[in-house]
């Protein structure tokens, strides 16, 4: 996973840089695979999540954090926020697991120094 991880950190880095979110979402979708396939460290909470958010209409989703539960992202248009949520709250209650909590972010330029 290691590896192929950090291809893929040089490969968001140029998607961002080129506004490619379709390629940046494919490359959140290869990382969950790996965080879940050869690095073995999802569940099926995370698994459900980002199935469900890909199906819905993201652009592309992974498991964040240490693994074994906790959190995913999920890269998707921000008019498509409420029916993604709704997809994942009804999937989760659907298969008995405990209610998502949402958290919404907005892109930003990120960490600068301040002076």
């Amino acid at each position: 996973h290691g590896v192929g991880e950090m291809a893929r950190v040089l490969d968001a880095a140029k998607a961002l840089e080129a506004d490619d979110f379709e390629a940046l979402g494919q490359l959140l979708n290869q990382s969950h695979n790996s965080l879940r396939d050869d690095y073995e460290v999802s569940c099926p909470e995370l698994d459900l999540a980002v199935e469900t958010a890909l199906s819905s209409g993201a652009l592309g989703a992974r498991m964040v954090g240490g693994g074994f539960g906790g959190s995913a992202i999920a890269l998707i248009n921000e008019r498509d926020t409420g029916a993604i949520s709704l997809a994942i709250e009804r999937a989760f209650d659907k298969s008995g697991f405990k209610a998502p909590r949402f958290f919404d972010s907005l892109p930003s330029d990120g960490a600068k120094v301040i002076s």
